[in-house]
């Protein structure tokens, strides 16, 4: 192994991911390892396409939205176009977090009550049951 390359088991360390996700990425052409006979070997290209791909997926970014921005890095513009819609996919992403965000606290706030609730009746319902013995 050359430093310039990383095999298989390799990637899976570095990046903490399954050799099925490597195969996969490489299935919907998203990582192009070089082949060697049956050993796939991961460039440096496919290591800054594979930190990109898992930072999208956190970021909830679909593949399709994934390949198309990285598609978007070999225009001659200096990545402009790559920055703008990388700009855009993330504002209309970041739109949608903090909408799922605002419903979380509400429904926390309401399972909060619900419980503040529950743990007063059921502190009156002992009160009566002591109470009654």
């Amino acid at each position: 192994m050359t430093t310039d390359t990383l095999n298989i088991r390799e990637m899976c360390d570095t990046f903490d991911v399954t050799p099925r996700t490597l195969r996969f990425y490489e299935s919907k052409e998203l990582l192009f390892p070089v082949r060697e006979g049956q050993k796939r070997l991961f460039t440096k290209r496919d290591r800054a396409r594979l930190k990109l791909i898992l930072r999208g997926k956190r970021f909830g970014f679909s593949l399709e939205e994934i390949r198309q921005l990285l598609d978007l890095y070999h225009m001659d513009d200096g990545q402009e176009t790559q920055l703008a819609k990388s700009h855009e996919l993330a504002a209309k992403h970041l739109a949608d977090m903090e909408a799922q965000r605002a419903e979380l606290d509400e429904a926390i706030a309401e399972l909060k009550a619900q419980m503040d609730w529950g743990a007063a009746k059921l502190a009156e319902l002992s009160k009566t049951k002591s109470a009654a013995a």
